[in-house]
């Protein structure tokens, strides 16, 4: 369940804000694992990881690590973004549904790559110089 690590040389354009409760999923994503918050109750997994299980609403919620494949689901390529990203203009982004049943929206990754919904996908660790990020590349 080790995800690639892909050096980044510059920092992250817009950092997530890490608090005590995500600070585990910034950690294992720094250590190439993907992990997601499981209901003790339900068993339903959420993305992103939330203090409270949105299926039942119970505070007994774990975290797990999960394998990253998946299937891109959709996708666009951003022209004209917002001036924080105007460095990384044109820019693919996708809505990958993972195997275990999770949808996440995330950058898409890879020079050349013909991006297509159906495509299958894996999440990748961006490692930037200010820490992690995610994103889908073609499997």
């Amino acid at each position: 369940m080790t995800m690639k690590i892909i050096s980044v040389g510059h920092e992250r354009r817009y950092p997530p804000r890490v608090t005590a409760f995500t600070e585990p999923f910034w950690t294992g994503l720094s250590n190439g694992s993907f992990q997601v918050t499981r209901c003790a109750k339900c068993s339903m997994a959420s993305f992103p990881p939330k203090p409270i299980c949105p299926h039942c609403w119970t505070e007994d919620v774990r975290w797990e690590a999960i394998e990253t494949a998946g299937t891109l689901y959709s996708w666009t390529r951003v022209h004209a973004g917002p001036a924080i990203f105007e460095d990384d203009l044109p820019y693919p982004v996708g809505i990958v549904d993972l195997d275990l049943g999770v949808r996440l929206a995330c950058p898409l990754h890879g020079e050349a790559v013909n991006w297509a919904c159906g495509l299958r996908t894996e999440l990748v660790t961006l490692a930037f110089a200010d820490g992690p990020f995610f994103a889908a590349t073609a499997a």
